[in-house]
């Protein structure tokens, strides 16, 4: 947390985590070169260089699919929390392996001639007026740009100097960075590819990617749009107490765009807002342990009564007042400042107020 800077926190749980992601990694080149090498057509040996880089761009393409349908998926199904928590991890393999193709087919491709590598990489092709001759390099470079100043910026360093809004306005470009290597793909291999399995694979991963994230958001927007938004003297009704499940929490929206995360623990139910102070994780999809809201993106936690981190932490978020008024949770709209304390609803096993 932000007692202080660490690029990756490691638990057991991680270790484990990132022991498969790098034995599936491993794994997957391996098979992809095996494959590669055995299936030439015409009996013509491939060039196990030209394989080895086309490997490597086919497993951070492959990466950067997954990492991108984590977080829709999460939204569907809490299931799939733990990888959203360990996500990080899974960014820092796919920018290494985008590196090692990055670097590879730069020199393997521009590195002989008497120009420098990166200058050769845009004066060897200039044929951008031309889709069958068009210098797809070029996006994949762009793309990998995006990607490189993600990860140089993925350290809270950066996360506390450039703010919340700003660090996630600039980590949203993974999605124009994933068009991009889209359009590399298209324009570069699939013009020289007679299987049908490159097409089909990498039109699939973007229509999936691109659906998936249409339907959670089309959830969402039918969740808040369908929860009841009744007032009784300007509070908003969220729900029955026993809707929500105990220890997590129903997301309900709030005026001008906010959410607010409401949270049910034993017999009490509290309210915060669902923006976490260090990367604006959904506090909402994330649970209470050990009696901390504690966010599922990396773990961040705060007391449900006063939104404060547990020592020695001392972030702060915002609180919500709640009652139970007829079998109902209310939330009073105005936030209150970072770190109030707030007196929880109390609940009987019924759900009706105490």
């Amino acid at each position: 947390m932000g007692h202080q800077y660490k690029a990756i926190q490691w638990n057991g749980n991680k270790i484990v985590y990132d022991l498969y992601v790098l034995a599936s990694t491993g794994m997957f080149i391996t098979i992809f070169m095996i494959t590669g090498l055995a299936t030439q057509p015409g009996g013509h040996p491939a060039d196990p260089v030209i394989l080895f880089i086309r490997a490597l761009g086919v497993t951070a393409f492959a990466l950067l699919t997954v990492i991108l349908t984590i977080g829709p998926l999460a939204r569907l199904s809490p299931r799939f929390l733990p990888m959203l928590y360990n996500r990080r991890h899974l960014g820092v393999t796919m920018f290494i392996v985008a590196s090692a193709h990055f670097g590879l087919a730069l020199f393997w491709y521009h590195a002989g001639g008497p120009l420098n590598p990166l200058v050769s990489l845009f004066v060897s092709n200039p044929q951008y007026d031309s889709i069958p001759g068009f210098p797809f390099e070029s996006l994949g470079f762009v793309a990998f740009l995006i990607i490189f100043v993600m990860a140089a910026t993925s350290h809270d360093f950066w996360l506390n100097n450039l703010s919340a809004p700003v660090w996630k306005a600039l980590h949203m470009l993974v999605y124009p960075a994933y068009a991009l290597l889209v359009m590399h793909i298209v324009l570069g291999a699939l013009m020289t590819e007679k299987s049908m399995l490159y097409p089909i694979m990498t039109g699939g991963a973007f229509l999936f990617v691109s659906g998936l994230h249409l339907y959670a958001g089309f959830g969402e927007w039918r969740a808040d749009n369908g929860m009841k938004s009744l007032k009784a003297k300007g509070w908003i009704d969220v729900c029955a107490p026993l809707d929500i499940p105990d220890m997590r929490a129903v997301i309900a929206p709030l005026p001008k765009g906010d959410r607010v995360a409401v949270f049910r623990y034993g017999g009490k139910i509290s309210a915060v807002t669902n923006a976490c102070r260090h990367q604006n994780g959904p506090l909402g999809e994330g649970r209470v342990i050990d009696g901390c809201i504690t966010c599922p993106w990396h773990g961040w936690q705060y007391r449900p009564s006063d939104g404060i981190s547990p020592p020695p932490f001392t972030e702060k978020i915002a609180t919500y007042n709640v009652k139970i008024e007829s079998g109902r949770v209310f939330v009073d709209p105005k936030p209150n400042p970072p770190g109030t304390r707030t007196n929880p609803a109390l609940i009987d096993m019924e759900g009706a107020s105490l």
